[in-house]
């Protein structure tokens, strides 16, 4: 990283930890993430130069990988028996998420079928913006739109599972893994990652961690947490990341595309929440888990959630890593007739 790289990253960081502070203090849920991306997020729309760089968002997608692998242990196995109907939930929740935002997009907000369609993508950002760069469509409005849908998901579904008295007051103690397991782990999840990137799989450092993590926490090789001392950080960073999305942005020029993600992200939160609900009831995984598993935010961000609030994290990493292979697939397909039209 070059000095201005490092000066404006350590301006990012300085507000997001005051977010983080003051969240913690005002006792909102999920303080470390929410404070952050609200923080940053206010900054940048004030005209601030925040960002986080891409070498330490992948570092932080890393460590968020291992804390979830930390959770695969056999006992998950014997709660998985009910996953797979909630699996076959996935595409139908997917499909349903995606044309209903589109149907807002194009009924009500006048935008064109290409970048409506692109725009009620429920995730996978950088496939899509890669998409869109090969059609006609608005990319100013696809990426407001995206993001405020990402930053909106991050404040509200953290408030929603408070609110509705979903997750234990107290968490399970647990162990932290020793120096040395969770260095060469780290090592491991690195290498991994390098060849799901090379292989061109979606969140390919967080599955490498997942991966590296999982296997030894399943098998008994290793056991314990991630500390507190590097979750914290990477939480309050992956806000920051958030919120550094509308840096130097100016409201009024997005103003439309703003509320047409406001109005997106209500509508597929409460599609979500209906999806979720009948998931839970149908086998019994509990609802926090089930409307993080099925919100349609950032993999890394809802991952980070589920290990924040404790909702069954590898649960929920898998739901969202199945979505986003899915769109990999379906948004091509659903786009056939406007890439490469230019």
């Amino acid at each position: 990283m070059s000095f201005p790289e490092i000066r404006i990253f350590a301006f990012t960081a300085l507000v997001a930890s005051a977010g983080a502070i003051a969240a913690y203090l005002l006792s909102f849920p999920a303080p470390f993430l929410v404070g952050p991306a609200l923080a940053v997020t206010i900054g940048g729309l004030a005209g601030l130069s925040l960002d986080v760089p891409r070498l330490v968002r992948n570092a932080c997608f890393v460590v968020v990988g291992l804390s979830m692998g930390t959770g695969l242990t056999p006992e998950v196995f014997v709660a998985a028996r009910t996953w797979p109907l909630s699996f076959l939930m996935v595409p139908a929740a997917v499909l349903i998420l995606l044309y209903s935002a589109t149907w807002v997009l194009q009924r009500f907000f006048g935008y064109d079928r290409t970048t409506a369609l692109l725009a009620a993508s429920p995730g996978h950002l950088s496939f899509v913006l890669s998409l869109a760069a090969d059609t006609k469509s608005d990319l100013m409005a696809i990426g407001v739109i995206q993001s405020v849908r990402v930053l909106a998901l991050t404040l509200t579904v953290p408030l929603i599972v408070d609110g509705m008295g979903l997750v234990p007051v107290s968490l399970p103690a647990v162990t932290t893994m020793k120096t040395l397991p969770l260095v060469a782990s780290f090592a491991a999840a690195l290498l991994i990652g390098y060849f799901l990137l090379r292989w061109r799989v979606p969140a390919a450092l967080l599955i490498g961690g997942m991966i590296a993590a999982g296997s030894t926490h399943l098998t008994g090789l290793v056991e314990g947490s991630i500390p507190a001392w590097i979750m914290t950080p990477t939480y309050v960073l992956l806000g920051g990341m958030i919120g550094s999305r509308f840096s130097g942005a100016s409201l009024r020029a997005m103003r439309t595309a703003f509320f047409a993600g406001a109005v997106v992200t209500v509508v597929v939160v409460a599609l979500a929440a209906v999806i979720a609900a009948i998931v839970s009831r149908l086998t019994a995984v509990p609802v926090d888990a089930a409307l993080i598993a099925f919100a349609p935010g950032g993999l890394e961000t809802m991952a980070a959630m589920a290990v924040m609030l404790n909702a069954q994290p590898t649960y929920v990493g898998a739901h969202h890593v199945l979505r986003l292979l899915i769109l990999s697939g379906l948004m091509p397909f659903a786009l056939r007739k406007d890439l490469g039209a230019k």
